[in-house]
């Protein structure tokens, strides 16, 4: 599965109408209707916000007035023929007088999300864990070494603490050692990015 790094906003105009899309990560879906108010204030005087999202195998679209099955499904369509998860897809429309037809509509949403799609810098996400241990300072150089190539958030007090995200593949290689010599406070499975 991919997503996407960034923030992208991509404009194109097909007869005369303005169709701006916006490619984000999203980690949750409490994120996406704050996203798609965001936007709405960014572009307050456009005709319509269609919107397709995925994350973690739950997927929605809007056609947001367009006729039925024209915006937000080709959307979606073009998200999920790319692989991509945990990603919130909003096109805003502004009509320029000429319409398009319902064929017309679905080619217009779904070059457009295609074209802000070339533009975005892409991210495989694999499965793994967000992992919080607690150990004696007399482990510490062990876990210094074992982690090394990891970002941790280190805590001294009484014993320590270390928080870090690691791949379930990588997971497995320490999984042992990490249950002799430190108590597991918090595993919390997620994907992440490579």
């Amino acid at each position: 599965m991919n997503t996407v790094k960034e923030i992208v906003i991509n404009e194109i105009i097909i007869n005369k109408s303005r169709f701006i899309t916006v490619l984000t990560n999203i980690n949750s879906i409490n994120e996406i209707n704050d996203k798609i108010n965001e936007y709405k204030k960014i572009y307050k005087d456009a005709t319509h916000y269609c919107t397709a999202y995925i994350i973690n195998g739950h997927e929605k679209c809007d056609d947001d007035g367009e006729p039925s099955g024209t915006a937000g499904m080709p959307m979606l369509n073009v998200l999920k023929n790319q692989n991509l998860t945990n990603v919130l897809c909003i096109v805003i429309r502004y009509f320029g007088g000429i319409k398009l037809g319902a064929g017309g509509l679905v080619r217009a949403y779904s070059k457009s999300v295609s074209e802000a799609i070339k533009k975005t810098n892409i991210a495989h996400l694999v499965s793994g864990f967000e992992i919080e241990i607690e150990f004696n300072y007399d482990n510490i150089k062990q876990f210094d070494y074992l982690l090394s190539n990891l970002s941790i958030s280190k805590t001294f007090e009484n014993s320590v603490i270390y928080k870090f995200k690691i791949t379930a593949e990588n997971y497995k290689k320490i999984e042992n050692i990490l249950k002799q010599k430190a108590k597991i406070i918090k595993k919390e499975k997620m994907l992440l990015t490579i």
